[in-house]
């Protein structure tokens, strides 16, 4: 009878999500490998991490309205669009830069274009007729008035 070779416990490590270092260097390793690799959509992409277009955006109420600051940085208020429907405000917009220098010994041109659109809830019901919004140096304001309905609701809750 043969004897069985006795083999000692293999630890096991449910595989985790690579970060995104590691899918760096994976992507690196399979170039050399693989040459023809990158020509599949790019990693970036995949990931979210370089948005053609990003908003930064501050909500908080003051005065019985719901204030919006979005920082827009090199818009205009023509590349923007703001709506509201059913308590969501969304804000969207295009942008279309074009920059060509030609000078005697060289000559560049750039272009960059992107969209994007971020939708809010609003926390409140809002006096829709009364919606103002102002554009100036790059950040959108919008002020959005409460009912005063919604303002009576709210209760100060004590900390114990």
């Amino acid at each position: 009878m043969a004897q069985r070779e006795s083999r000692e416990l293999e630890r096991y490590e449910p595989a985790r999500p690579l970060s995104l270092l590691e899918e760096m260097e994976r992507e690196f390793g399979d170039f050399f490998r693989r040459p023809f690799s990158l020509m599949r959509p790019s990693l970036w992409q995949a990931t979210g991490v370089a948005p053609a277009v990003s908003m930064t955006c501050d909500i908080y109420e003051d005065n019985g309205n719901v204030m919006v600051k979005a920082e827009l940085p090199g818009m205009t208020k023509e590349d923007l669009d703001v709506k509201i429907a059913n308590d969501v405000l969304t804000i969207s917009g295009q942008k279309k830069k074009e920059e060509k220098v030609q000078q005697k010994d060289y000559y560049r041109m750039e272009r960059s274009y992107g969209a994007f659109s971020r939708s809010f809830s609003l926390p409140a019901s809002v006096q829709m007729e009364k919606i103002k919004a102002h554009f100036k140096d790059g950040v959108l304001e919008v002020i959005i008035p409460k009912t005063e309905e919604a303002i009576r609701k709210e209760k100060k809750i004590k900390i114990e």
